[in-house]
């Protein structure tokens, strides 16, 4: 007589590419951990052993109860649940109100900021739920987005995006980990700026953010981050240098204010697209000088490509970062979504192997081995960047991850199949069903699990 599987979770022939590939494995799971995570020795070899009834994926897509069951992922990839570093939610899907007829950073910074204060709570909060949700039916389960602070039109302008943020963040605790960094304002340093600051952070935001390398001061915007840092315990995570402009050196002076406040580890900066416009020699001293401060950072490839370069004639920068020189240095470095259908991008949906892929063009990486690291730079390098404790596939571990409708990280990058199985906090999250690799999910607000159950989509 069959044993009945007693397991809360029982995956079989499972590829896991951050482990060790050429090789499947079976994994169970309890008390929404991991409890054994173990190699078969033949493919397939767990068919014939007793362990309950044997389910494949497209019965999950159909609905069924698959408790008691092994369920069969025939080979392909487990990875942990995405991690995406560089979001700007509450931007998200608001390009009809926002248009940027030049393609610029400065247009679309100008654009936004005009129509900020016309957006309710309700409708900032609402946008942001909606890029999370797709995300997460791409398979991240963790993003850290930045949010504006228009404090110069008044407090409770900046406060409403505020309060957004922190209501969403607990709505969806249990499928998508959020952390929120507001956009410190630069050019000015009234009281009421700083007060509206200190109360953002008291209320329960992540870290401190902002754009320095756009003031006039940027040093004294530096310098006070840093001391708001210190004085609340937060970490801090920068857009750096986010221009064509090979003058554009605050990665430098961040590193050194990183080094004085003893704050190593816990300082990430984004963009850099000037490290690109400069000769080999300056860019060498700035990413060395980054690298003794043991800064973090993350490329932006999709807006980075569309708003750079917008001044060349002839041959047109790329935009982007020196991403192999900064992980040739040791940088952390991972790649990131940024904005989503607004005025600083038109395009995107947050989907991080898209991404993967505009970073391996952008960078020319394309051998199997920059393909992996590609895969780390959406997984293990952005959850030590936001500080996730107990991240990945292992015994002990939470149960959290997405299955990959793709059984090798070459085929996945290549193929870009629309395939995602997502789980976390004890159920099945999202199903994107596809058949031979077709497909597409119109509705992302349907992912999200409710309480009847997972929502599914064909």
């Amino acid at each position: 007589m069959p044993m009945v599987n007693t397991f809360e979770l029982h995956l079989i022939n499972a590829a896991l590419p951050l482990l060790e590939e050429k090789k499947l494995f079976e994994l169970k799971a309890a008390g929404g951990r991991w409890i054994s995570i173990r190699k078969q020795e033949q493919p397939g070899e767990l068919q014939e052993q007793q362990g309950g009834p044997i389910a494949t994926l497209s019965t999950l897509s159909d609905g069924r109860d698959l408790s008691g069951c092994r369920i069969d992922l025939e080979g392909r990839m487990l990875l942990p649940g995405l991690v995406d570093a560089h979001m700007h939610l509450d931007k998200a899907y608001s390009l009809s109100a926002a248009p940027n007829q030049s393609g610029t950073l400065y247009e679309a910074i100008h654009s936004y900021s005009r129509v900020a204060p016309m957006f309710t709570k309700e409708q900032i909060k609402a946008r942001m739920r909606k890029a999370a949700l797709r995300a997460l039916s791409f398979g991240t389960t963790a993003i850290r987005s930045h949010i504006d602070f228009h404090l110069r039109t008044g407090a409770e302008v900046a406060m409403r995006t505020v309060q957004a943020a922190l209501e969403l963040k607990e709505e969806l605790s249990g499928q998508v980990a959020l952390e929120f960094f507001p956009m410190c304002p630069y050019n000015s340093h009234t009281l009421l700026e700083q007060d509206a600051i200190h109360e953002a952070l008291q209320l329960g935001l992540d870290g401190l953010g902002g754009a320095p390398h756009l003031s006039e001061t940027p040093e004294r915007d530096i310098d006070r981050i840093f001391e708001l840092a210190a004085r609340y315990g937060k970490p801090i995570d920068l857009h750096a240098d986010e221009s064509d402009d090979p003058t554009k050196r605050t990665a430098a002076y961040i590193a050194e204010k990183t080094i004085a406040y003893g704050f190593q580890g816990c300082v990430t900066v984004d963009h850099l697209c000037s490290l690109s416009a400069m000769d080999e020699e300056a860019a060498a001293s700035v990413i060395r000088s980054m690298a003794d401060a043991k800064l973090q950072a993350v490329t932006l490839p999709a807006c980075n490509l569309y708003l750079q370069g917008r001044g060349d004639r002839g041959l047109i920068r790329r935009g982007t970062t020196r991403i192999k020189e900064l992980l040739e240095a040791g940088i952390p470095l991972a790649t990131a979504s940024d904005n989503i259908q607004d005025p600083f991008h038109p395009f995107g949906r947050g989907d991080l192997a898209q991404i993967g892929q505009l970073t391996a063009y952008a960078a020319h990486m394309g051998s199997p081995q920059e393909l992996r690291t590609l895969l780390r730079m959406m997984t293990d390098i952005p959850a030590s960047i936001l500080g996730l404790k107990e991240y990945g596939i292992a015994e002990g571990h939470p149960v959290n991850f997405v299955i990959m409708d793709a059984l090798t990280v070459d085929e996945w990058f290549a193929e870009q199949p629309a395939g995602r199985w997502v789980y976390n906090n004890r159920r099945w999250l999202s199903v994107t069903r596809t058949e031979h690799h077709m497909g597409w999910v119109s509705d992302p607000e349907q992912h999200a699990t409710q309480a009847s159950g997972v929502q599914n989509k064909k």
